[in-house]
């Protein structure tokens, strides 16, 4: 793993090719011809396989593209990356393709294994680097007497039962492979915090408690590990074993102490330099580069594995944007499909199931699974001792069995330090990928993220008490959703008998480090340098909240999240501060001359989350027109004007109770038009058009001494009908809301659906927000919350503390600067 040039016993792993054949063990050397580079073509009558470059280009493809087949089949299945990974090199390797013979002389011969060795080793400098990067050593403070017992009592019962079961073996097995069993149940025993972070993160539950409390134990077990290993080399018998132990460990205190003391003080010079909110300059992401590639060398030379100095690089880089993202943003894609598949393929040629004895392989295979009982034994038994759910408990036994590149990478060192032999290393590297096979679909199911976001009782701005407060979530992307946030927070209409209860969420994505943080801006103070770009944002709602803040709070957060887990976060603290609305920005903007701004996926993809799992009603904010800005309602001198489209269903009747809400506001104009279907009502229909009736004669009712609101009634036959209503708007409103969902059979909606091709925005808000008929105007698509355990029970609302007492807590419990969220 440590050399460059490829190991004599991998070069003889390869070439017996399942046949049992080893005359070639002590081969050092590899030709090639020094003239066959480039391929002249072939129309030069010459075969392009049989020159280094082409024959590259086509391994890198068919390693790359044998693991994306793979991934693409595996994941309705579940199966994380690394399965993926792992498969995919065995299936090209000497076990798969690889046994044929005439595909390895072709596509992998032996002239071109020291240039895949090369590519493998880059890979596994940058994958190593990347991982340090995505590594959060401040999990160090977080770790308990919790955390701590169970990820040691995990590892001290594992070794206890591999050492058991490796000393029953002596009269069954020869006694080499008894001792590669004892080398076997010691190293699968450990748990490597890298891995277990690398699996929270693809199942999603780097935001959830249970993900930062695996954190926190596997950082703890990793620790102990360490100590464990350093401890027994220290006590072995073997002089020679205890001097190279010692100069080890000497020479990686001084590359240590090199990258804190010389390197890392560069590193946060850089950031001071780089301008603030913007990426990293080009001339510094190279120097880190090139850093990076400094210390591989200097391990190298000072006889260390590859893979430590930029495993240390990596993790005193700080975390968070610019350095971090822009790291993780520039090698992430090119170090997971180029350079690693190499180094799964190259693993792949060298594991050869067919020349392992079938009773080594059943003996190996059983200390395996020994170890891993013993793990997940550990774990369970102790987290029932600290009383956590027999689920959590289950499920961290089984996450801490998790292994990846970096157990395959500590496997193939032992074997070339004869700590293990060929049949222990095939063994091995295939349960790993069975392990974590096994044990990720299980998680999966025990462990559903959506399920916490699940309430007892509706969370709605229609079932929230007149006489109570609002407590909103406002989401922002960045500074151009704050106008319009701030007008539709003032349109909402804070008054002394139902202030109005903001947290403003800045969403910052995260590319540099392996959890989130949530940062609270106490007293409107932003002091963090990762936050900076929210000054600009928290400054504007300071000064609004300061004109209003007798009837508004107002309580900044800025999440820096990983954008697959960013509506993790949103739903986190909407359910914590048990909010009844969520204002999200839409991913597009649509331009009244037709224009369409360029669609951002990520937050498409965040808003879609969004929708499926938050624990309150939701309204998508929809901006239209160029350079934009929004009127101000409480500066204009002219009337607000909004529009409020009624069909029918629970979006609408949302949508009309914070039309209601809205229209107490002196300064807003409210015109309400309710579509209805000529003819019969079909009977599925009845109990819908029943509750829509007592909503709009409740809010008829509320509104009858109000001169400011206008309430139509049309009757429409069918879609076309629908379109021709809502062109009549034309440009005069400033804000129109719609309901989100409607039932497909309404004769008012068919023909429309055949236009929703954003299924974010529905039928209606689809035909509004691509249309040229209404202007400018600002289109608010709502979703009323229906996720709720009981459905007996959903119209039941759970009181909202009056704004008064939310302050007094709020004071009494101060913020700190950055906090973790546990529900």
């Amino acid at each position: 793993m440590g050399s460059i040039i490829m190991e004599p016993d991998d070069v003889a792993a390869y070439i017996s090719g399942g046949h049992g054949q080893n005359t070639l063990k002590n081969l050092t050397r590899i030709c090639t011809f020094a003239n066959r580079i480039h391929s002249t073509g072939v129309f030069s009558g010459v075969n392009p396989l049989e020159f280094s470059v082409p024959l590259l280009f086509l391994q890198l493809g068919l390693s790359a593209g044998t693991i994306i087949l793979f991934s693409m089949l595996l994941k309705p299945l579940g199966q994380p990356l690394i399965v993926s990974q792992i498969l995919g090199g065995v299936v090209l390797g000497s076990s798969g393709l690889g046994h044929l013979g005439r595909f390895r002389e072709v596509i992998f011969p032996l002239r071109g294994f020291v240039v895949l060795d090369v590519i493998s080793a880059l890979g596994h400098v940058f994958y190593f680097f990347l991982i340090g990067v995505q590594t959060d050593i401040s999990f160090v403070k977080k770790i308990d007497k919790k955390a701590f017992a169970i990820g040691s009592c995990s590892v001290i019962l594992s070794m206890i039962l591999s050492t058991i079961y490796s000393i029953t073996l002596v009269n069954i097995v020869d006694i080499q492979t008894v001792k590669y069993l004892f080398a076997i149940g010691g190293t699968e025993s450990f748990i490597n915090f890298p891995m277990v972070a690398s699996l929270v993160s693809e199942l999603h539950l780097i935001n959830s408690e249970f993900g930062r409390f695996a954190l926190s134990t596997a950082m703890a077990s990793n620790f102990f590990s360490i100590c464990l290993a350093l401890l027994g080399a220290l006590l072995a018998p073997q002089s020679e074993g205890k001097y190279q132990t010692i100069s080890t460990l000497y020479a990686s205190l001084m590359l240590v102490a090199v990258i804190f003391f010389a390197i890392r003080p560069t590193i946060v010079w850089m950031i001071k330099k780089n301008p603030i909110g913007q990426p990293l300059k080009e001339c510094f992401v190279v120097t880190l580069l090139l850093l990076v590639l400094v210390v591989a060398f200097c391990c190298q030379a000072s006889g260390l594995h590859i893979y430590i100095g930029p495993l240390f690089l990596g993790v005193t880089i700080p975390s968070g944007p610019p350095i971090g993202s822009a790291l993780v943003d520039r090698l992430d894609f090119i170090t997971s499909w180029v350079f690693m598949p190499i180094f799964f393929v190259k693993i792949g040629l060298v594991v050869n199931i067919y020349a392992t004895k079938l009773i080594n392989f059943l003996c190996m295979s059983f200390i395996v699974f020994v170890s891993a009982m013993g793990k997940f034994l550990g774990a369970l038994l102790i987290s029932t001792y600290f009383k956590l759910s027999m689920r959590d408990a289950v499920s961290l036994g089984l996450i801490l069995n998790c292994q990846g590149a970096l157990e395959l990478g500590v496997f193939k060192i032992m074997r070339k330090e004869k700590l293990i032999n060929d049949e222990a290393l095939v063994v091995t590297c295939v349960w790993v990928m069975v392990v974590v096979a096994i044990i990720t679909p299980i998680i999966r199911h025990l462990l559903d993220p959506s399920r916490r976001f699940i309430v007892h009782k509706r969370r709605t701005v229609m079932h929230s008490r007149p006489e109570f407060d609002l407590c909103a979530l406002v989401c922002i992307h960045d500074q151009e959703d704050v106008p319009s946030a701030i007008n539709l927070l003032d349109a909402l209409n804070p008054t002394r008998r139902s202030h109005l209860v903001v947290y403003i969420l800045h969403l910052v994505e995260l590319l540099g480090r392996a959890h989130l943080e949530l940062i609270y801006h106490k007293q409107m103070e932003v002091r963090t340098s990762r936050s900076c770009s929210s000054i600009p944002i928290v400054n504007a709602f300071k000064y609004f909240g300061e004109s209003k803040s007798e009837i508004l709070a107002i309580y900044p957060f800025t999440a820096i999240s990983p954008s697959s887990t960013m509506h993790d976060v949103v739903c986190s603290l909407a359910l914590d501060k048990k909010t009844s609305l969520i204002l999200v920005p839409f991913h597009q903007r649509f331009h009244s001359n037709g224009v369409l701004s360029l669609s951002q996926y990520k937050t498409k993809m965040v808003n879609h989350h969004i929708l499926e799992n938050a624990p309150c009603s939701v309204a998508l904010v929809v901006e239209r027109g160029i350079l934009k800005t929004p009127k101000s309602i409480a500066t204009n001198f002219h009337p607000f004007q909004i529009a409020m489209v009624f069909i029918g269903g629970p979006d609408d009747r949302e949508a009309m109770f914070i039309g209601a809400r809205m229209v107490g506001h002196p300064n807003i104009n409210l015109t309400f038009i309710r579509l209805q279907e000529s003819g019969n009502v079909p009977s599925s229909d009845v109990k819908e058009r029943r509750l829509d009736n007592e909503s709009v004669n409740e809010f008829r009712q509320s509104i009858a001494d109000n001169n400011r609101v206008k309430y139509i009634e049309e009757m429409v036959k069918d879609g076309i009908g629908t379109i021709s209503i809502l062109r009549s708007l034309g440009s005069d409103f400033d804000l129109v809301i719609v309901g989100r969902q409607h039932n497909p059979c309404l004769a008012l909606v068919q023909g429309l659906v055949l236009w929703n091709e954003q299924t974010e925005l529905g039928a209606i808000g689809e035909v509004l927000a691509s249309s040229d008929f209404i202007g400018n105007a600002t289109i608010l698509v709502v979703q009323q919350h229906r996720r709720v355990v009981n459905e007996d029970e959903e119209l039941n609302q759970e009181d909202i503390i009056p704004m008064d007492n939310t302050k007094k807590r709020m004071m009494q419990n101060s913020c700190p600067s950055k906090i973790s969220y546990e529900f």
